[in-house]
């Protein structure tokens, strides 16, 4: 068996989902713009300089769930993956998952981003695992606080650990496992599979991999 590992924001997506939930819940009015969309953006320019504090960012970004039912919110995000979320799915995003799926590889998105905004979005790729920050709920309700280790840097390696312990794999057990991503914050599982796979890399990982020698993609439509 080989496993297959994608990151899902500008990598699987042309655009980040974090980012553009934040933004269409304030193109709602459900936000105030004023006050989030600083921040929102304020939040994107730390993750992409790698200065991101992901329990800071995790109580601004899972507190807006906690206000609303969940049913009004996932009638939001129907409308949310209809109008932002697949105008960023390339034909080329589709194809590389397919021919992963074909090939009888295991596969998992592998992101920092909430399961609940991130789980439809794998639905749609046809991808059946997740491994995302998850978002804790009482009551049927979420409580804007995260559950367990975010998935996030060295996190995500642990996630991946444990999502593969539980199907009684291991990481190292596999013949040939692959890592997509365009982030330097994913080096850490990067250097951990057999295959890393920059995609419309940021510079800091664009030079990373070129030293490597490893490939660099692109998935842009």
């Amino acid at each position: 068996m080989k496993l297959a590992l994608f990151d899902l924001d500008n990598t699987l997506l042309s655009g980040d989902s974090d980012f553009e939930w934040a933004q269409f819940l304030i193109g709602k009015g459900v936000l105030d713009r004023e006050v989030h969309e600083a921040r929102n953006i304020e939040f994107f320019e730390q993750y992409k300089a790698g200065t991101l504090d992901i329990h800071a960012f995790l109580d601004f970004q899972l507190a807006p769930l906690s206000r609303h039912s969940r049913s009004e919110l996932d009638t939001w995000h129907g409308e949310f993956l209809a109008t932002r979320i697949r105008p960023l799915i390339s034909t080329a995003a589709r194809e590389l998952v397919a021919k992963h799926a074909a090939n009888g590889d295991l596969l998992a998105i592998v992101t920092a981003t909430n399961s609940f905004v991130t789980g439809p979005i794998a639905r749609e790729f046809n991808i059946p695992h997740l491994i995302a920050t998850i978002p804790a709920q009482e009551n049927g309700r979420f409580t804007g606080q995260p559950r367990g280790t975010p998935s996030f840097r060295e996190g995500k390696i642990v996630r991946v650990d444990a999502w593969l312990e539980s199907l009684g794999l291991w990481l190292g057990g596999f013949e040939q496992s692959w890592f997509y991503s365009d982030s330097h914050n994913d080096l850490p599982l990067l250097e951990k599979v057999t295959n890393p796979v920059a995609v419309d890399a940021d510079a800091t990982l664009a030079e990373a991999a070129a030293r490597r020698g490893w490939p660099h993609i692109s998935l842009r439509a």
